[in-house]
């Protein structure tokens, strides 16, 4: 049985893996509250830095989390972790759906249907937070995926906070459904279009879970 969207929101440290691209974060974080925790006993400047320090350290673990998960079936699965922020005809007929992830969420997103993937475009631009119109003319990375349905776009788009997108896999790589190819570093926003006569299912300000939420209807 696919897990559901309570429990996949439980998500913890217990069982996770850390996000591939976190270390550049997570080890100068990890290596700080550690030295300081060391020297609490010895030093009052390594005492007052230590609290702060092992918060964010926890705070680091919490958000580069990985959890595995139990692939749902359907069509079209989420590809992010969040909330659903609009739903909106495009002039060529597909349907974007955009999905706002706050740094409470799991960042690693996940590939919406199996197929091979054609294009992985990284385009420059700014870093206005992403539950702001603007930030279509954010940094961002536009993805292709030739599958069942024909061709899928997915971009990856970079918050206020989230100054750095990492894919995980290259142009021409076949991919399974549910699988991980990238993360967005902190508060970022995830678009899907679905292709023209695929009705959507999710409805705006929906909880979406990667690789489980069910994205397309019958």
């Amino acid at each position: 049985m696919p897990h559901s969207q309570t429990s996949a929101h439980r998500d913890s440290l217990v069982g996770a893996r850390l996000a591939r691209g976190a270390s550049p974060w997570l080890l100068p974080t990890v290596a700080t509250a550690a030295v300081s925790l060391v020297r609490a006993r010895r030093s009052g400047v390594a005492k007052a830095v230590a609290v702060p320090a092992t918060a964010l350290a926890a705070g680091m673990l919490w958000f580069f989390r990985d959890p595995e998960r139990e692939i749902a079936s359907g069509r079209v699965i989420s590809p992010a972790d969040g909330v659903v922020q609009s739903i909106m005809p495009w002039k060529d007929g597909r349907t974007r759906v955009a999905i706002f992830m706050s740094p409470l969420n799991v960042h690693v997103n996940r590939a919406p249907l199996s197929g091979t993937v054609t294009s992985v475009e990284h385009i420059p631009g700014g870093f206005v937070p992403a539950f702001n119109k603007e930030s279509e003319n954010n940094e961002r990375v536009v993805w292709h995926f030739d599958t069942e349905l024909g061709d899928i776009e997915m971009i990856q788009i970079a918050g206020a906070v989230a100054r750095r997108i990492v894919p995980y896999i290259p142009e021409g790589t076949k991919v399974e459904q549910g699988d991980r190819i990238g993360l967005i570093r902190f508060g970022s926003r995830v678009d899907i279009y679905l292709p023209e006569g695929v009705e959507v299912a999710v409805e705006v300000g929906q909880k979406t879970v990667a690789g489980v939420t069910r994205i397309d209807r019958d």
